[in-house]
């Protein structure tokens, strides 16, 4: 038996497999070594609804994380998990990036994006990752995330640059004032994650010229930046993510008018992530 995660900053998608067959599914919050201790991670995963399934007899875990970098950060996840699964479970700890391009990709040559609360993305040859722009963060890039359209939102908003009647329903939603918003941002923990929850008043308010403008530049500026340095405008462009999912349109638009294609769009790299495995590994995983 196999269990599949795919988790991000804000959220985290477990599936177990038995017998190429998806048995149960769970959601919990997400875990970054980047902004979580190995302790913190391992008392959240223990309290969490994976309580459920970690005496299933699993034996071997495939964790595609958010900030999970060889070396360091990956190892960190990798005893966290060991704490709630044990030893005896094999667990292998790869970057979301290299899950989202199995998930997109399976087996074929593609560039796969991420466009969720943070963004990234790599040319991948249907093996592995051959090139990667850094993402950078969501102060540095993320161009297109969650996280950065919420920075730009905020940003026009405090400096005069959104139209009133925008600026008007953004305070009275997030009930804020400025002072609220830059201590949020500045002082509690996981701003990316607060900034990446104003995607929906975002989306809601597409149809202000405003905040379309606002959107365009930011996709285009993620192609730009990103996609556009791999050199391959004769490969798909897929994108995961929610960001992704959402504001399908709009990425259309901005990739289309950079002469680039794009492919597969899915909201979440769970579906792909479970065909991966069925397909490459059978019944064990490997």
């Amino acid at each position: 038996m196999i269990l599949i995660t795919d988790s991000g900053s804000t959220k985290a998608d477990w599936a177990l497999i038995d017998h190429g067959c998806c048995v149960s599914r769970i959601q919990t919050c997400g875990f970054n070594p980047y902004m979580q201790t190995t302790d913190d991670m391992a008392c959240k995963l223990k309290d969490s609804a994976l309580q459920k399934i970690t005496d299933r007899g699993i034996n071997h875990l495939w964790f595609y994380g958010a900030g999970c970098t060889p070396g360091d950060k990956s190892d960190s996840v990798a005893t966290a998990l060991k704490a709630v699964f044990g030893t005896e479970c094999k667990i292998e700890v790869l970057s979301d990036m290299v899950g989202a391009a199995r998930a997109l990709c399976q087996h074929s040559e593609g560039i796969a994006c991420i466009l969720g609360t943070g963004s990234n993305s790599c040319l991948y040859n249907g093996r592995e990752i051959v090139a990667n722009v850094p993402p950078l963060g969501f102060i540095l890039g993320d161009e297109g995330s969650g996280a950065y359209l919420g920075k730009l939102l905020v940003g026009n908003v405090l400096k005069g640059q959104m139209a009133q009647e925008v600026a008007s329903r953004f305070f009275e939603e997030v009930g804020m004032d400025s002072a609220d918003i830059i201590n949020r941002v500045y002082r509690q923990p996981f701003p990316n994650r607060w900034l990446a929850s104003l995607a929906p008043f975002i989306h809601r308010n597409l149809d202000h010229k405003d905040i379309r403008n606002m959107v365009g530049s930011a996709f285009t500026a993620f192609f730009q930046r990103n996609v556009t340095n791999y050199n391959r405008p004769d490969l798909p462009v897929n994108c995961v993510g929610s960001i992704a999912h959402y504001y399908r349109e709009i990425i259309v638009e901005a990739a289309t008018s950079l002469g680039l294609t794009i492919g597969t769009i899915m909201q979440s790299p769970i579906e792909g992530l479970i065909e991966y495995h069925k397909d490459a590994s059978g019944e064990t995983g490997n």
